[in-house]
């Protein structure tokens, strides 16, 4: 079995729009295209090495403590786009936040608040216009404030496929611009290697990440790096209120 109680408790859509709807994955099936599209995305398209015995499955340990929030295309039934909940009580429960699988997070700890963990996001290559992903963090929202959650933790990718100096050139950027402060400090458990290259100018950063910077994200650390997907990981921390006040129009409603 793939579904988890966790899975259970929402079954009715959060939100629609047009012809997509967001909500929690509830049936064994929805669980199966959520990680199925992850594998699509990250396994067939970015080349990743995935832990999983389930052929063509994206599946790990914590997927069996997670809530899978998707978006569906209402005209085909299909899953277009994922993203892997864990929440401060079902992270204790398995015993760690994935984050902490790639970082010392003791100081995000100490804050002692409502934590929601964001991972495995990803979109169908057909419908990354911008309306999946947006109607999917409507949906994140609704949840966090149902759930009085406080900050939004996870892990954020940059691809290596372009090279260590591409990453090293967007670490320096994040560092000059979006770094917490330093009692919130986090420290990778593989270090990135360095380059020697960081060119700062014209950077263009991962569509992921740019998303969570415009939402107020603070970048708590250098980055990890996680050879399995070929990415360097860097850990954001964002404050719930921050994307309330982006989306409270839409919440609202």
């Amino acid at each position: 079995m793939i579904v988890s109680a966790a899975n259970k408790d929402q079954r009715s859509p959060l939100l629609s729009r047009h012809a997509l709807t967001v909500s929690v994955a509830a049936t064994e099936e929805e669980i199966r295209q959520c990680l199925r599209l992850r594998h699509q995305v990250f396994a067939e398209e970015m080349g990743a090495q995935l832990e999983t015995i389930q052929s063509g499955l994206d599946l790990d340990y914590f997927d069996g403590y997670a809530r899978h929030l998707m978006v569906t295309d209402t005209d085909t039934g299909k899953v277009i786009a994922t993203t892997r909940l864990l929440s401060s009580d079902a992270a204790q429960q398995a015993g760690a936040f994935y984050s902490e699988t790639e970082f010392d997070i003791h100081a995000i700890h100490r804050l002692n608040v409502r934590l929601l963990e964001i991972g495995r996001t990803c979109v169908a290559e057909s419908h990354r216009n911008g309306a999946a992903l947006s109607l999917l963090w409507r949906g994140l929202v609704r949840i966090a404030v149902m759930e009085e959650v406080d900050y939004f933790i996870g892990c954020a990718s940059i691809p290596l496929h372009k090279s260590f100096s591409y990453a090293d050139s967007i670490m320096q950027y994040l560092r000059d611009h979006y770094y917490a402060a330093d009692e919130l400090r986090v420290y990778p458990k593989h270090n990135l290697p360095a380059s020697n290259v960081a060119d700062t100018t014209d950077v263009i950063l991962p569509t992921l990440l740019k998303g969570y910077l415009r939402l107020g994200a603070k970048i708590c650390g250098e980055a990890c790096y996680d050879k399995d997907f070929n990415v360097a990981d860097v850990f954001i921390l964002l404050d719930r209120d921050n994307v309330v006040r982006r989306y409270y129009r839409h919440i609202a409603n």
